[in-house]
């Protein structure tokens, strides 16, 4: 039989909001200080993720933060002309404060606050929950820019997006604001409807998991974010059952190879990439999901 409405209600619910809302205003006073390091620096601290992007649930409790430095900027000039990127090199001089500098002061700062609850991880910086406070993952980054054009210094035009690297040196550029900006736009496009569904989504990857019809770690909330993001607006409304239903049907006979991510910058499903889902593994999560639902 298939999954219930009631049941699907039930997931679509958001999770915590005081606590993560809390959690984030202590640890963004932490890196707006007065005394760090990188004070006099342009920086902007904010959201990013399931609980900034209103999709989180009960069982995805962390609070995803970036720290985006302004100061300096990495770059893609692969849409530029030769002439182009001559000039913009003429226009632009290497940093001297580098991400390495700010991300290793970044740290400092949050272990000085957080003590042994903080660790520097692959990615982002990790701080472990304690009390009411949530689990965090503070990812320190510096501005992106993905080049169109590039006459002069007052005459360019990029899409802005973030960079930062892993422990292991790759870099990894992604748009959270675009990603952000597009969810809400989808959300308010089908009527209210998106944002509930990916929470269902979420869930129902947490229940595969759960009873051991799907692996942790082969659905992120981020990619399936994306998968629901392609369907058309037209295929969300009147139930949750409906829904999921249609939207499924529409995901499982599209040529998913032309799936963008919800940011609209990348492919969603790609090889070789840090920030696309691997083909096979989009597959598994929609076969268990089918499963599931023949199953109840």
């Amino acid at each position: 039989m298939p999954i219930p409405e009631s049941q699907l209600e039930t997931w679509s619910h958001q999770g915590s909001i005081t606590q993560s809302s809390a959690t984030y205003n202590t640890i963004k006073d932490v890196l707006e200080g007065k005394n760090t390091p990188y004070a006099g620096k342009s920086y902007k601290v904010f959201l990013q993720g399931s609980y900034g992007n209103d999709t989180n649930i009960y069982t995805e409790s962390d609070v995803d933060i970036v720290i985006r430095l302004d100061d300096c900027f990495h770059h893609d000039l692969s849409g530029l002309s030769s002439l182009q990127q001559e000039a913009f090199k003429s226009s632009n001089t290497d940093a001297t404060y580098t991400h390495d500098d700010f991300k290793k002061d970044v740290l400092s700062v949050l272990s000085s606050r957080f003590g042994h609850d903080v660790d520097s991880g692959e990615k982002a910086i990790a701080i472990a929950a304690n009390g009411t406070r949530r689990k965090s993952d503070v990812i320190a980054a510096t501005a992106y820019r993905r080049y169109h054009k590039f006459i002069s210094s007052s005459d360019q035009s990029y899409d802005e997006g973030i960079c930062f690297f892993t422990s292991s040196g790759e870099q990894i550029a992604n748009y959270p604001k675009q990603h952000s900006e597009n969810l809400t736009r989808k959300h308010q496009n089908t009527s209210r409807w998106f944002k509930p569904m990916a929470r269902v989504l979420k869930n129902l990857r947490s229940r595969l998991i759960t009873e051991g019809m799907l692996k942790s770690g082969v659905a992120p909330s981020y990619y399936l974010e994306g998968l629901l993001y392609n369907v058309p607006d037209s295929q969300f409304g009147k139930s949750f059952d409906d829904t999921f239903v249609n939207a499924m049907n529409w995901i499982l006979g599209a040529d998913r190879q032309d799936f963008i991510c919800a940011n609209e910058q990348y492919y969603l499903l790609r090889e070789g990439s840090p920030v696309t889902w691997r083909t096979e593994k989009c597959d598994e999560f929609l076969n268990a999901a089918v499963d599931l639902w023949k199953q109840w």
